[in-house]
């Protein structure tokens, strides 16, 4: 390993520490997501264009992608964030779950919480962390939000940067644009991996909750909110399905325990 590859390495690894030390993660997945995202669509460009109109263009591709990635997750903070949309999800569970504990053994009905502020510290309980993550506001959230903005200009930056790269470079150089390529190699496998799969139990949750549910004759409650909850939820593995699916089999048992135990069939197959 040459001194330039080792210097380069040296390099991402402190960059790693420091995102890690400063709570930074946010912000590099943004500016990520703009740089994978803008050299995918970039690639459809015509290749006949001059240096100028290749320049705007991909500032076009990069503000067009900021755009959306900002509107996207401002809609899912929103409905996170919602007191409306959260305190209406959590007061039909908590109505579900109290219409069930007539029905379930003593031992059982007795672990099951009775009021919103119940429930709410019995899900910080399971799930650890990630609830917590979700319900903090203010002025913290600006700070995450000003970051991630920040990422994604950077993100933007360096994809722009990288149609203008020369192979008279310094080999430090290379070696570091070697490393933000693995990354993004890595970054588009694995996160972007985790999205489609999220926006596939999404589509497919959908249907059977807005179609073939009402097909029946079964209109379930917050079904528009249980769509918009499984694709934000679904962005952490393992834990987001289990908590989209436990919340969607238990506003099903409060139609009727067929309907619970076919959601619960749909979601095991699925």
């Amino acid at each position: 390993m040459n001194r330039y590859l080792a210097g380069s390495y040296m390099l991402a690894v402190t960059a790693v520490m420091l995102v890690l030390r400063f709570h930074l993660v946010p912000a590099v997945f943004a500016g990520l997501a703009v740089y994978v995202l803008t050299l995918k669509l970039a690639r459809h460009l015509p290749r006949n264009m001059n240096r100028f109109a290749r320049q705007v263009s991909l500032g076009v591709v990069v503000v067009c992608v900021i755009t959306c990635l900002t509107s996207a997750a401002a809609a899912i903070w929103s409905f996170i964030g919602s007191s409306h949309g959260m305190a209406a999800l959590l007061t039909t569970i908590v109505d579900t779950l109290g219409s069930l504990r007539s029905t379930l053994p003593d031992p059982v009905a007795e672990l099951l919480p009775t009021t919103i502020e119940g429930l709410r510290q019995q899900l910080v309980e399971m799930f650890g962390e990630h609830v917590q993550k979700i319900s903090v506001v203010g002025i913290e959230s600006f700070k995450v939000f000003a970051h991630i903005l920040l990422g994604m200009v950077i993100g933007g930056m360096a994809a722009v940067h990288h149609f203008m790269e020369h192979e008279s470079a310094p080999p430090f150089i290379i070696a570091l644009r070697s490393r933000l390529r693995m990354l993004a190699t890595a970054f588009d496998k694995v996160v972007f991996a985790q999205v489609k799969i999220s926006a596939l139990n999404t589509v497919l949750t959908a249907i059977y909750l807005l179609v073939a549910l009402p097909f029946f004759g079964i209109q379930l409650p917050m079904a528009s909110i249980l769509v918009l909850l499984t694709f934000a939820v679904g962005m952490l593995p393992v834990v987001g399905n289990l908590v989209s699916n436990t919340v969607i089999v238990l506003i099903s048992l409060g139609v009727s325990p067929g309907v619970g135990v076919a959601s619960l069939l749909f979601l095991v197959l699925i």
